[in-house]
């Protein structure tokens, strides 16, 4: 949660008045680094507002990922991870995101067909 910007001006208004970064901290509920973090931020842009968020961009293509799995339903993680030049971490990643999930199947013992033979064959 950010701090609204008329506390983040009170605050450094008191520090400029004279009071100390401790007294304004205790009296505002701050913690001192939030203080720092304050006077460096209207150093470097000049105002209180808050940094736009930097993202990195995405490595691993979404569409492209599961253009892939269209063509290569039975690859593994690792052969993935080789095809689009990243970690096996982040295939896992990127296949949470896209929801895509590994196909599961039911292994069926020899004793469990014959039972389920025998109960087609009464009705």
């Amino acid at each position: 949660m950010s701090y609204p910007i008329k506390l983040r001006q009170r605050a450094l208004q008191a520090v400029q008045n004279g009071h100390s970064k401790a007294e304004v901290t205790e009296m505002l509920r701050l913690g001192v680094n939030t203080l720092r973090d304050w006077e460096k931020l209207e150093e470097e842009t000049g105002s209180l507002k808050n940094r736009p968020l930097q993202r990195k961009a995405r490595k691993i293509d979404r569409e492209k990922l599961l253009q892939y799995y269209k063509e290569n339903p039975y690859s593994t993680n690792q052969e993935t991870a080789i095809a689009f030049n990243c970690s096996v971490s982040g295939i896992r990643s990127a296949k949470k995101a896209a929801k895509i999930t590994r196909k599961k199947t039911q292994f069926v013992t020899k004793k469990e067909t014959s039972k389920n033979e025998k109960n087609l064959s009464k009705k």
